[in-house]
């Protein structure tokens, strides 16, 4: 057995036979760039203490990475297809190791979004070429099989994430959660050479570099103004990059539709079975993404689970995409991919439906269904979608095709945690407010404590500790008049630093549960636009046939 696997997977005269073991790489490169992106979510507190971050720098941290990932799928995608796309996916791992190092190093807030940043350029390699390795390198026959297991390890990661991240916290600082990505980067880089064949587009002419630059423009500039505008207000910065977000659109569009070798050809949305599917992993993800947001807080600061404690208890999530993911399987070559991807998206309406009853004596018990049906549900909804999508690009354009897979999935995770996140805390300030009026609270401690809920739990904290000192000066006090007075002080504060607990939790638990009624509500309407895009299963022969001879000419030509 040759240690370095050098065929071409398009010169096989059969399928590859460790295509299998191809595909674990394959899925262990998805599952670190994912978990990247969940694990953050909890060691952002300790990250915020140690580097004295401000809710600017943590959202630019977080976000650092979504940006260049978005932007760049594309064009590197097109790169990978023409180039190399073992390649690009072992080219991408190095990079995103590099900027794993440079985060663990990292001492400063600029240091550690621009260590994120180089890991989104890394994501933006590796995402789209796993999806185009797995379409070469299975059959047609086996692939949708093969994507089942690519989703079930995307939903897999959302949950990993923070569990790994957790473990790593109990002994080590935040930097260790950077650190961890380096040996499986290095692991998933020799896996690469001795299992994964060497790929790239048979026939494929010079990039449309103006469209691949226009599509970094305008992907960039829209995702920076959802990040932009909902977080930071919309001032100057956040309405610019909507302004060249459209007009990078239209231009991209414009250029798209006259280009002979466009780098992406648009005219695939006007194909129902295509704009739905991509209709469909983008709202989907829109959900997930805010609900995922929202709920790691809910279990660690309101409920007071640690690090790993919330990561444990977001596991039926990733059991549950397991059980979807089989399910999809089984049903939707029975049914058509028009009912399962519409059975997937109203279990995720639902699975938000039911956070709306959520309020301060909720326990754990109350997330488990909503969870579960929500992680059924991406099992159930987002194989069909991606394998819709893929099958739509020819084989010269398979890394096009899973970056326009993810680019979708990054978009709508992105709007999911601006949008979401950014209602979660309008209503978290104003319900704080409505519980805290008349109290005797400090104005200044109120503005604090309404920024985020772990400020309301740390002005809280602050008060408390502020009464254990007070009482500590009446027991040492002399004067038995001065000790009943401090005791007296000591006392109030005790009760406001109650009160104030008690009120944040209230107050975050009544936004968790606003922000998921309109969280189901924009899903809801999705699912019935969804439901309209996609064709019934007799008409999708038809879209396929007629797509294939699109294919067939465009490779003619």
């Amino acid at each position: 057995m040759r240690l370095v696997m050098t065929e071409p997977v398009e010169r096989m005269d059969r399928p590859y036979a460790r295509r299998w073991w191809a595909l674990l790489v394959l899925c262990l490169s998805l599952l670190v760039i994912v978990m990247a992106n969940t694990a953050l979510t909890v060691a952002a507190p300790d990250m915020t203490k140690d580097l004295g971050l401000s809710s600017a720098d943590l959202q630019w941290v977080i976000d650092g990475y979504t940006v260049p990932y978005a932007a760049l799928m594309l064009l590197l995608g097109a790169i990978g297809d023409k180039y190399s796309r073992r390649g690009a996916l072992v080219l991408g791992l190095a990079v995103f190791g590099g900027g794993a190092v440079f985060g663990y190093l990292a001492d400063s807030s600029t240091t550690v979004i621009a260590a994120r940043a180089v890991m989104g350029v890394g994501a933006a390699l590796i995402m789209p070429a796993t999806l185009s390795l797995l379409a070469a390198t299975f059959p047609r026959a086996e692939r949708a099989k093969a994507i089942v297991l690519w989703t079930a390890t995307a939903g897999l990661a959302i949950a990993a994430g923070p569990v790994v991240a957790g473990a790593l916290l109990r002994d080590h600082g935040w930097s260790s959660t950077f650190l961890i990505n380096v040996p499986v980067a290095v692991v998933a880089i020799a896996a690469a050479f001795v299992l994964v064949p060497p790929s790239r587009a048979g026939h494929h002419d010079r990039i449309d570099y103006v469209g691949g630059l226009l599509s970094v423009l305008w992907t960039g500039s829209l995702v920076y103004m959802i990040i932009e505008g909902p977080h930071f207000g919309w001032g100057v910065k956040a309405v610019t990059a909507a302004v060249v977000a459209g007009v990078a659109l239209v231009a991209f569009v414009l250029w798209e539709l006259r280009h002979p070798r466009p780098i992406l050809d648009v005219r695939r949305f006007a194909h129902r079975r295509f704009a739905g599917s991509n209709l469909a992993v983008a709202l989907f993800f829109l959900a997930v993404f805010g609900a995922f947001y929202y709920l790691t807080q809910h279990l660690q600061f309101v409920l007071g689970y640690d690090a790993l404690e919330t990561g444990v208890r977001m596991l039926p999530l990733a059991g549950a995409v397991f059980v979807g993911s089989a399910l999809t399987g089984y049903l939707t070559p029975r049914l058509g991919m028009k009912w399962t991807v519409g059975a997937g998206m109203v279990g995720g309406t639902t699975a938000l439906a039911l956070l709306t009853r959520v309020d301060a004596s909720s326990t754990y018990g109350d997330f488990v269904a909503p969870l579960v049906i929500l992680g059924l549900a991406i099992g159930l909804a987002l194989s069909p979608c991606t394998d819709a999508i893929m099958g739509a690009f020819p084989e010269s354009e398979l890394g096009v095709g899973g970056a326009v897979n993810d680019t979708s999935l990054e978009l709508g995770g992105s709007l999911g945690i601006a949008i979401l996140g950014s209602l979660l805390a309008t209503s978290y300030g104003d319900h704080l407010t409505d519980a805290t009026a008349g109290s005797r609270l400090p104005a200044s401690a109120l503005d604090t404590a309404r920024d985020s809920v772990g400020a309301g739990y740390a002005v809280a904290q602050g008060i408390g500790e502020k009464a254990h000192r007070v009482a500590a000066q009446a027991a040492a006090a002399k004067d038995p008049q001065q000790a009943a007075q401090l005791k007296q002080q000591a006392t109030e504060l005790a009760g406001g630093a109650r009160q104030m607990a008690d009120a944040v939790g209230s107050a975050f638990s009544d936004a968790v549960a606003h922000t998921s009624l309109v969280g189901a509500i924009v899903l809801g309407v999705g699912t019935v636009l969804v439901a309209v895009l996609l064709p019934r299963r007799e008409a999708v022969a038809a879209e396929v046939a007629q797509e294939e001879r699109e294919l067939a000419n465009s490779t003619a030509d």
